[in-house]
């Protein structure tokens, strides 16, 4: 039999960056020598092969063309390559790595996004272990089958569904979360995979690549005093199509009539609007409480309890199609890649 072969993705990052010996400044680490930098890899059992975006950049940095250039990277390699590795900046991943997972729509084999909170070269590092594992991940098969089918972020021992995850912390390695859908796999001495919380693709279709989004959209996150002014004013903007509203709690926001009734207008408008709670976890469930009622009633959509990063990645996906406004609002209710429940 075959090893599977494995394809990292460089797109920049602080797991890309390796300290000079002699000035001691960080400078982007060539991949090409990979297995001389990382002797530890030459024992998974797999081939690995590298290659970079045409311009790798900080993840801050990271837009939507971006994303397209990774999945059209994952298109050209896909037949030849049983798994995928994306190194990327933390800061953005869980955006990226939840667009693709909108994406690649029929998802048959793993795409791991790793990266680091410590460059490459620096002693204590967590970039070694984050990418030999992630690379371990992506080469699990089982009947000549990938354990992992979806995209996902693997991050200080811990495997999660991309479009769950949320950046919580900036200094720690424990960087990542997923606190409203279960870890797919924890690497310990043995990796312990949950089969159940894995994703099941339908094995039966091709794999289908979605290159268009839609960016005329924005994320309003409510505050107690929130001026009637500013918000008017993003409400009004041209060329908007949807909105991300972070609101209290299970979905609750303020009652004031001018508000409700630019919520109103605004819809009235075509303008799409998706209720996501600002908690890191729970759901929104809207009429639960009466500051929710009235949101229920003049038709925003429920977010339940999906991630803001997948929230606004999701609609972006989602505006790119045709749809009325009713089977827009079936669509983003419904779970298309694990995102929601």
């Amino acid at each position: 039999m075959s090893k599977p072969t494995i394809l990292l993705i460089y797109t920049g990052g602080t797991i890309g960056m390796a300290k000079d010996p002699k000035t001691g400044n960080l400078r982007a680490f060539n991949f090409d020598n990979l297995l001389t930098k990382i002797p530890e890899l030459n024992l998974l059992d797999c081939q690995i092969t590298t290659v970079s975006i045409q311009a790798p950049i900080d993840s801050s940095n990271m837009t939507p063309n971006h994303w397209v250039e990774i999945a059209e990277l994952i298109e050209h390699h896909y037949e030849r390559c049983d798994g995928f590795v994306v190194l990327h900046g933390s800061d953005t991943m869980s955006y990226t790595a939840s667009a693709l997972s909108f994406m690649l729509e029929n998802l048959t084999k793993p795409i791991i996004f790793t990266g680091s909170q410590l460059p490459i070269g620096d002693l204590r590092t967590d970039a070694k272990e984050n990418l030999i594992t992630s690379i371990q991940i992506a080469a699990l098969q089982q009947k000549d089958t990938a354990v992992v089918q979806e995209v996902a972020i693997y991050f200080e021992y811990k495997l999660y569904r991309a479009n769950r995850t949320t950046k919580i912390n900036a200094e720690h390695f424990e960087a990542f979360t997923s606190l409203n859908y279960p870890a797919l796999i924890t690497s310990g001495v043995h990796l312990n995979i949950n089969y159940e919380a894995l994703f099941k693709p339908k094995l039966t279709q091709k794999l289908n690549i979605h290159k268009t989004l839609n960016t005329n959209v924005t994320i309003v996150k409510l505050f107690p005093g929130i001026s009637k002014p500013i918000i008017t004013a993003l409400f009004s903007l041209p060329h908007l199509e949807g909105i991300i509203l972070e609101t209290f709690g299970a979905g609750n926001a303020i009652t004031n009539k001018w508000f409700i009734e630019l919520l109103q207008a605004t819809l009235q408008r075509g303008v799409h609007i998706v209720n996501v709670t600002q908690c890191l976890q729970g759901h929104v469930i809207m009429g639960q409480y009466e500051t929710s009622t009235q949101l229920k009633k003049i038709g925003l959509i429920s977010g339940h309890n999906i991630t803001t990063e997948a929230a606004v990645t999701k609609l972006m996906y989602l505006l790119s199609k045709t749809n009325t406004p009713n089977e827009f609002r079936i669509a983003y209710e419904t779970s298309l890649r694990g995102e929601l429940s």
